[in-house]
C-alpha cells in the first residue's frame, strides 16, 4: 500500500512548520493548490494537517508514554509521522490497522527501514487506549485544574490559565471548559460581503448561510471558499465574522459625515481595510490603510483592489502617527497581539507562543494607541481592538492609556455592538468593551474598546 496523498500532503506541512517556523494556515493552502488532491483527500489532509498541528502537545505526551522516551529523543520526522498517525488513531475513523501500515509505509519514505519497526511499536502501544483513556493516563497525580485542563485538551498550561482569566473578567469563568473544546474543533469558513459590492444572501451557493450576528458575515458550510461567488473577485472574501463587527463597530457606531478622514493605522493583511474602504466608499469617507512591513503592504493593495476609489495604503511604523501632524475622524487600532483569540485558525500557535511575548507586545500595543490619540480629531473615534482576551492586552492597556490621556474617553461599546447586530448580544461586554468569544459568539475572542477624545 502506497502513501495516501493526504498523509504526504499533512507530513509536508507539519515538516514546513518545524522545519521553516511556517504557518500551517498559510502553508496548507499552498500545498493544496500545488498538489491538487481529489477533494475528500484535499478534506482528509486538512484535518489531519490542522487536527494534529492543534493537538500537538497531547499528541507528544502521548507518544512519550507509548515510546517510554522523550520525545526530544526521536529524530524530527519520525516524530512527525508518529504525531500524524495519533491523530488518526485517536480523532478519526481511520481503521487502527490502517492507520499503522500508512506510518510504517511513510516513515520508510521519509527516515529510512529502520524506523519502520519503532514506528510500528509505538503506534500499536498508543492504539491500546482511545482518547478518554490516554487523558485518564496522562492526568494520573495531577492536582492543579489547569494543569489537568492542559493535558485533556491540548494548550499550554499557562494559556489555559490566560484564558481562565480572561473569562472571569467578564463574569463567564465557567465557560472555560467550552472554549477549551472549541479552540480544538476545527472552525467554519468565514465570509464577509463587502457593504455595496456583494450581498451574503445573493452568492447562489446553497451552502452560504447567514452568520447571526455579523451583517456583512457568512458562514461556508464546506467546500472550497474560491467557488463562491464573489470570492475570486474580491468582493467576497474569507474573513471571520468577529473581524467584521471589530471594524463595523467603529465604522456604524455614529453616522459617517461625508469627507471624514479614516484610518487604518495596522492593516495588513487587508481583510478589515477592505471592509472599512467599502463602509468608507457609501458614507463618502476616505480611507488611509498603514502598515509596517512591506509585503504585508502589498496584501493591503491586493485586498483594497477590489473596492472603488482611491484607498492609499502607507508603509512605515504606525508610532509615527503619534505627531499629530496628520488627523483622522476614525481609526481602526487591530493591535499586533498573542492572537491566543484565534487558536482554532491558527493550529501551531498556542504551542509557539510564551509567557514571555506579553510584556513586549503590550508595551508596543500601549505605544500604538499612544499613536493613535495623537492623530485623532477632536471627537473623533478610535477603535482599539485585539484578537486576544488576554487582560493585559485588553482592558489593561486600554486602562493605561485612559490614565495618560486625560481627554480620552471609553464609550458603551456594547451598545454599538447590539446596533450592529440588530438584537442584544449576550455574554459580549466586558465593562465598556466587548469580549466575543468562539464558544459563545461563533467568532473568534475578538476585544474591542470604542474611545473617544474630547
Amino acid at each position: 500500500m502506497s502513501v495516501s496523498p493526504a498523509r504526504r500532503i499533512a507530513y509536508e506541512v507539519l515538516a514546513g512548520v518545524r522545519e521553516r517556523d511556517a504557518y500551517g494556515n498559510l502553508l496548507l493552502p499552498a500545498v493544496l493548490e500545488r498538489v491538487r488532491p481529489a477533494p475528500p483527500e484535499a478534506a482528509f489532509a486538512t484535518e489531519l494537517a490542522y487536527g494534529t498541528l492543534r493537538l500537538l502537545g497531547r499528541y507528544d505526551a502521548i507518544i512519550a508514554s507509548a515510546a517510554g522516551r522523550a520525545v526530544e529523543r526521536i529524530d524530527p520526522p519520525v516524530l512527525d509521522v508518529l504525531r500524524l498517525a495519533a491523530h488518526q488513531l485517536l480523532e478519526t475513523r481511520t481503521p487502527p490497522h490502517a492507520a499503522v501500515h500508512q506510518a510504517v509505509q511513510q516513515v520508510r519514505q521519509v527516515a529510512g527501514q529502520r524506523a519502520a519497526g519503532f514506528v510500528n511499536a509505538v503506534l500499536r502501544r498508543v492504539g491500546e487506549r482511545d482518547g478518554a483513556g490516554w487523558t485518564a493516563h496522562l492526568v494520573e497525580g495531577v492536582v492543579d485544574p489547569a494543569e489537568r485542563r492542559a493535558v485533556a485538551t491540548g494548550h499550554p498550561a499557562w494559556i489555559v490559565r490566560e484564558l481562565e482569566e480572561a473569562l472571569a473578567a467578564g463574569g463567564g469563568e465557567a465557560g472555560l471548559d467550552d472554549l477549551l473544546r472549541v479552540d480544538d474543533e476545527a472552525p467554519p469558513v468565514g465570509l464577509v460581503a463587502l457593504p455595496g459590492l456583494a450581498d451574503r444572501a445573493r452568492t447562489g451557493d446553497d451552502r452560504v448561510h447567514p452568520h447571526p450576528l455579523a451583517p456583512t458575515g457568512a458562514v461556508l458550510d464546506g467546500g472550497d471558499p474560491r467557488s463562491v461567488r464573489g470570492v475570486r473577485t474580491g468582493v467576497v472574501r474569507v474573513q471571520d465574522p468577529g473581524s467584521q463587527l471589530a471594524a463595523l463597530m467603529l465604522s456604524r457606531a455614529r453616522d459617517v459625515r461625508r469627507g471624514e478622514r479614516w484610518l487604518d493605522l495596522c492593516a495588513g493583511p487587508g481583510g478589515k481595510a477592505a471592509l472599512l474602504a467599502a463602509e468608507a466608499v457609501r458614507g463618502g469617507a476616505v480611507l488611509t490603510a498603514n502598515e509596517q512591513l512591506p509585503a504585508r503592504a502589498r496584501l493591503v493593495e491586493q485586498a483594497l483592489a477590489a473596492v472603488p476609489g482611491d484607498h492609499p495604503v502607507e508603509t512605515g511604523d504606525g508610532r509615527r502617527f503619534a505627531d499629530g501632524a496628520r488627523r483622522f475622524d476614525r481609526i481602526l487600532l487591530d493591535a499586533p497581539c498573542s492572537g491566543l483569540g484565534a487558536l482554532r485558525r491558527r493550529p501551531e500557535a498556542r504551542w509557539r507562543k510564551r509567557p514571555e511575548d506579553l510584556p513586549p507586545l503590550t508595551a508596543l500595543q500601549g505605544a500604538l494607541l499612544d499613536a493613535a490619540v495623537g492623530a485623532l480629531a477632536p471627537g473623533g473615534l478610535i477603535a482599539y481592538v485585539t484578537c486576544s482576551p488576554v487582560t493585559a492586552e485588553t482592558s489593561a492597556v486600554v486602562g493605561a492609556a485612559l490614565d495618560r490621556h486625560p481627554g480620552l474617553t471609553a464609550l458603551p461599546t456594547g451598545d454599538v455592538l447590539d446596533r450592529v447586530a440588530g438584537a442584544a448580544v449576550p455574554g459580549a461586554r466586558r465593562g465598556d468593551a466587548v469580549q466575543l468569544w468562539p464558544h459563545l459568539h461563533a467568532t473568534d475572542a475578538m476585544f474591542v474598546q470604542l474611545l473617544t477624545l474630547a
